[in-house]
């Protein structure tokens, strides 16, 4: 039925000229951010998942750095325990010199290796007070524990406990005067390489943790972006159809107002 009030073609036209326009607008957006879903409103379920594992990237963020501070901490004291286990070495060669001057009552000669094994003990002294990182020292007479966070949410942590190498305790056995003994020497020898191992462990231990939040990272991060990040050559040819389909609406639009001109003929009449 032709009509001049009402022009079905024309509305039908421009619903599907807007519907379309809407669409393109999209497309727009979606290559202007790189995202398909970029708010709430895009997608509301979506958006709110993303938004959970975006927190959840965050608390990775801050294990990664938990691991990465606790992991120079742990290093250094591997350094300064390996430093000292030479050192003890070094001093028990120098020890069974001693024992053999005494036995010959060469006293130059002890006197001499009794000043290097001093010089050996204040050298180990002066590592002890130097394995120090952001404060914390793990190997002097202090109880001090490194931890590392090892979830997101830091619920869950990785300790590894405090290991006194200081002059006297139950470690190096030791004393601050010049009394050694071959017995205390092998016996502190003993402990540093335990101590030694404690920490090399510790240390193999945190890669293996940061190598494992770096991978779960990685997996997170991938997810949140098929989530919602946009195919941009998907969307880069719906925008060149939509363009397409806009023009063709524009086009329908004005063929459909010519239609109630065909009312004239009926008339006589001229458009």
């Amino acid at each position: 039925m032709l009509s001049v009030n009402t022009n079905s073609g024309a509305l039908s036209a421009l619903r599907n000229l807007e519907a379309n326009h809407k669409w393109l607008e999209t497309l727009q957006e979606r290559i202007a951010t790189g995202y398909k879903v970029g708010s709430v409103t895009d997608d509301a379920a979506t958006y709110s998942i993303a938004q959970r594992m975006r927190g959840d990237l965050a608390g990775l963020n801050a294990a990664i750095g938990s691991i990465d501070r606790a992991t120079v901490a742990v290093d250094v004291a591997v350094v300064a325990t390996e430093s000292i286990s030479d050192i003890l070495i070094e001093m028990k060669g120098k020890m069974a010199s001693l024992v053999s001057a005494r036995e010959n009552g060469d006293e130059s000669a002890a006197t001499a290796y009794t000043r290097d094994l001093d010089a050996y003990r204040d050298q180990i002294k002066t590592i002890i007070s130097s394995a120090t990182f952001n404060g914390t020292n793990l190997i002097d007479h202090s109880n001090g524990v490194i931890s590392a966070l090892a979830n997101s949410d830091g619920s869950d942590t990785i300790d590894f406990d405090h290991q006194d190498l200081s002059f006297g305790g139950a470690l190096i056995t030791l004393t601050d005067d010049s009394d050694y003994s071959m017995a205390e020497l092998e016996n502190s020898i003993d402990n540093v390489n335990a101590a030694m191992s404690h920490f090399g462990t510790a240390s193999r231990r945190l890669e293996i943790q940061k190598e494992f939040t770096n991978k779960l990272h990685n997996v997170i991060e991938e997810g949140i972006g098929r989530l919602v990040d946009a195919d941009l050559a998907r969307t880069a040819a719906d925008l060149q159809a939509a363009q397409i389909k806009e023009q063709l609406g524009i086009t329908a639009l004005s063929i459909a107002n010519q239609a109630p001109r065909s009312l004239l003929t009926l008339f006589g009449l001229k458009s």
